[in-house]
């Protein structure tokens, strides 16, 4: 009978890859720093962010392990200054990715890419921000950032662009989510994945 209890292994294989998932996240997400970028970020991270990740879930064969992931972007992010939405939205799309993945029996493609689409939906939480936090959240962009940038960023980001960008986020994860199957192909099938 199979232990589908998550060992120090697993636990490992969480951490390198969360990582890895933060740091590529941070690194497309600095050019937020140009309003303009920001709902490019939203289709762009996902796509980026699929190649290494699709090596992930070649990996992953218990439940739990994207929940692991969710909770820590969760609290990485909240850390760096995105409030407490950061934990509302990621760690339920985690747990939803988790879900996906289990029922699908984590060996055939397509539920991984869903999987991996639902745990995309979690950049949302960056965004979300700046149409749920309050007014304090755009004192603090003007405080650090200026108004001008502040002005741009609204009118890059107005509050249709919330089902705009869960849109772009899905199309980008499935397009990553391909990517990174294509880019992984050896790996797949070392890992028997369909």
């Amino acid at each position: 009978m199979k232990n589908n209890k998550l060992t120090g292994k697993d636990l490992i294989t969480v951490g390198i890859y969360t990582a890895i998932y933060i740091a590529v996240i941070f690194c497309v997400g600095a050019f937020n720093a140009i309003p303009v970028f920001y709902p490019i970020f939203m289709f762009l991270g996902p796509v980026i962010t699929g190649i290494p990740m699709m090596l992930y879930y070649t990996k992953i064969e218990k439940f739990g392990m994207l929940t692991i992931t969710g909770i820590i972007c969760a609290v990485f992010f909240y850390i760096s200054g995105y409030t407490w939405i950061c934990v509302a939205i990621m760690v339920p799309t985690a747990l939803l990715a988790d879900i996906i993945l289990k029922v699908g029996g984590f060996k055939k493609f397509w539920p991984m890419a869903f999987s991996f689409m639902a745990l995309s939906l979690g950049i949302m939480a960056g965004p979300a921000n700046l149409w749920f936090a309050g007014e304090s959240y755009w004192d603090n962009i003007r405080d650090s950032m200026g108004d001008q940038y502040a002005e741009q960023l609204a009118k890059f980001m107005p509050t249709w662009m919330l089902p705009v960008g869960t849109i772009l986020i899905l199309l980008g994860a499935l397009l990553g989510a391909i990517l990174g199957r294509k880019m992984m192909n050896k790996h797949f099938k070392k890992a028997g994945i369909a």
